[in-house]
């Protein structure tokens, strides 16, 4: 079964890492329409000439500050998939006002324009960042989150949007991830500059973030966050792997110092969430804490093997990948 074919379907973000891949992934899935919406003019301009054979393919210069816009463009539309977002840390807290009118108020003109416009689903991307956050772009997602949530318990109408979030970890790769980073650091002889060597990191390939994101949209009842399970990481041995495949001169590594508001390991999970989430073959799946108002839903999905989890779902706690077995992944999955 193919849920995606004959939908409508609104990707924000289109232009960032994980919105491109969606559009890649869904454009074959035969629907009936595909709007992609972002801020950057250039790379919006490359997606066009990219997809320019496509008929149902449409992408729109738009920002997620505009409501007015994104209520006239989501008309029509069915699925709404929200990754558009604010996402470097540093960038964030240098500039907390931004974070807050595009990973906030802009998530609630996403939600307002899907009201508006009687959309069937709308997922919203968050981030492990947004677990007991130490930083603006953290809590201004967990913000989303919140909203998504409340936006789901307060609708009068069943059949309105269902809303619901994902939560993941680094896609490695990604723009904003430290492996191209370091792979320049390599490619320019060194030094490569670590935070901290104790630092941990939960892992993803851009094709689990997007796999997460097209599984979660049909699984979610309303209100839930998904959080896919994956590998671990110290940024340390990640480096050292890289060196090991790419180098062929001796790389200096250089400890420069945590930034501000980073954490040493990341969390996709707390200690007070652990109690209403579900956990799935591939998947946590945390409940709402507050009850829908208007309605009563039932939490249940395929593949559910237990209510409650005994511990945080945290970079600290579990085992990370030894430097043979990450670089094994990084090759396998042609990261480096």
């Amino acid at each position: 079964m193919n849920p995606w074919k004959g939908k409508r379907i609104l990707i924000t973000g289109v232009c960032g890492t994980v919105g491109r891949e969606l559009l890649r992934q869904i454009v074959p899935l035969e629907p009936a329409e595909v709007v992609g919406l972002d801020n950057n003019e250039s790379e919006l301009f490359f997606a066009m000439q990219e997809f320019r054979n496509y008929a149902n393919v449409h992408l729109s210069l738009a920002d997620m500050r505009d409501k007015d816009k994104l209520t006239r463009l989501m008309e029509g539309m069915e699925i709404v998939l929200h990754s558009a977002a604010l996402k470097h840390v540093i960038l964030c807290e240098h500039s907390p006002r931004d974070a807050i009118q595009t990973n906030i108020i802009g998530v609630q003109n996403v939600i307002d324009a899907a009201l508006a416009n009687n959309v069937e689903r709308v997922l919203f991307t968050s981030s492990d960042k947004a677990v007991n956050p130490t930083n603006v772009m953290g809590t201004s997602k967990l913000m989303g989150e919140r909203l998504m949530t409340a936006a789901n318990a307060q609708k009068r109408d069943s059949d309105g949007p269902i809303f619901a979030s994902t939560r993941f970890g680094n896609v490695l790769g990604s723009r904003g991830s430290v492996i191209p980073l370091f792979k320049r650091q390599i490619e320019a002889g060194g030094p490569i500059t670590l935070t901290d060597p104790e630092m941990t990191r939960f892992i993803m390939t851009l094709k689990e973030a997007v796999s997460l994101v097209m599984d979660s949209t049909f699984l979610a009842k309303g209100g839930e966050v998904f959080v896919t399970k994956m590998p671990i990481a110290r940024i340390e041995d990640l480096a050292y792997a890289m060196i090991d495949e790419l180098a062929t001169d001796e790389i200096e590594v250089q400890i420069i110092g945590s930034k501000a508001g980073e954490k040493l390991y990341e969390e996709l999970m707390n200690d007070e969430e652990t109690r209403r989430t579900l956990e799935l073959q591939n998947y946590f799946v945390v409940l709402p804490a507050f009850k829908s108002l208007y309605q009563e839903i039932e939490y249940t999905y395929p593949d559910m093997s237990s209510e409650g989890i005994e511990k945080p779902y945290n970079s600290a706690f579990e085992t990370p990948y030894g430097r043979v077995e990450l670089r094994d992944y990084l090759t396998s999955n042609k990261l480096i």
